[in-house]
């Protein structure tokens, strides 16, 4: 079904917070658990009284962002520089009622983190997720310790932290090492040192409100499928100056091998989405706004 509204941008702040304080920290859902990069993204984005909502699936995180009793909106992984783009949460937001608010991206520094006092040659073993592990293989290499996958950076942390574990470390951010008194013993032991996470900022879409000076879109649209109607598409969006960051395939479900389309466009003004969404339309099946906000900085 075709959508005839017209396309503004959204901010982060809105009705569903209106009579908070300028300095009373948001509700934000995260995925994982205090201390993750998750919430490291949401204090980023909000400032470093955020109070984060930790959620064990991204599902949760989608309903909580949702409901305004429960939360002022979300903070969403959405791609990696080297695992690449989180399909299943693409797939999600479709379903939402959330608009991308805004988005930050985050380096990932994995750092070794023991209770206070313990040295290298007391750990037996290392906790931590399997992709946190993964990421720090040259590190762990060079010793003989235990590898034991958990489900979560920050629990592996908060963990050893409970337990006063003289015997096994976590690998986590230095957020979980402030929040659980935890010593940094080794920083930085990541193997590939330009890995970043793109997190989205997800508000409810009856709160969300214009983004001054937006210059970056979400949009979501499927084609027809008749022959060279996507290069039809993308020529419209070139025509308009508009520069693709990214564009996604996804199989459309119930469908055979048909698929649908995610592109991030870079632009000068919310109008010049208006205009090429417009050109857009007379090739398309069906087309979505997921948000038009700010570029995010690389943190």
């Amino acid at each position: 079904m075709k959508s005839t509204n017209k396309i503004q941008g959204q901010q982060h702040g809105s009705s569903a917070t209106a009579g908070k304080s300028p300095t009373e920290s948001k509700r934000i859902a995260i995925q994982g658990y205090e201390g993750s990069f998750h919430q490291v993204a949401a204090q980023l984005f909000y400032g470093k009284q955020t109070n984060v909502i930790p959620c064990d699936t991204f599902r949760e995180v989608i309903r909580i962002s949702s409901s305004r009793k429960e939360s002022e909106g979300g903070v969403m992984a959405i791609e990696n520089s080297i695992a690449g783009s989180i399909l299943a949460n693409y797939t999600l937001l479709q379903k939402s009622n959330l608009k991308i608010v805004g988005e930050i991206y985050l380096q990932i520094r994995q750092n070794l983190l023991v209770n206070p006092g313990v040295k290298l040659d007391d750990i037996r073993e290392v906790h931590s997720h399997t992709m946190a592990l993964q990421q720090c293989y040259d590190f762990l290499d060079k010793h003989k310790w235990k590898l034991v996958e958990t489900d979560d950076t920050a629990l592996s942390a908060r963990h050893i932290h409970q337990h006063k574990s003289k015997h096994i470390a976590a690998i986590a951010s230095k957020l979980a090492a402030e929040l659980y008194s935890l010593d940094v013993l080794a920083p930085n032991i990541h193997t590939l040192k330009h890995n970043y996470t793109r997190f989205l900022v997800l508000q409810p879409e009856d709160v969300a409100s214009p983004v001054p000076d937006a210059d970056k879109a979400s949009v979501y649209f499927h084609t027809d499928h008749s022959k060279g109607s996507l290069a039809k598409v993308l020529t419209r969006i070139a025509e308009q100056g508009i520069n693709l960051s990214k564009l996604q395939s996804f199989p459309i479900p119930g469908s055979d091998f048909q698929y649908g389309f995610h592109v991030d466009m870079e632009l000068q003004s919310a109008a010049q989405l208006n205009k090429v969404i417009e050109t857009m339309r007379p090739l398309t099946a069906d087309i979505k706004v997921y948000g038009v906000y700010k570029r995010g900085a690389w943190k």
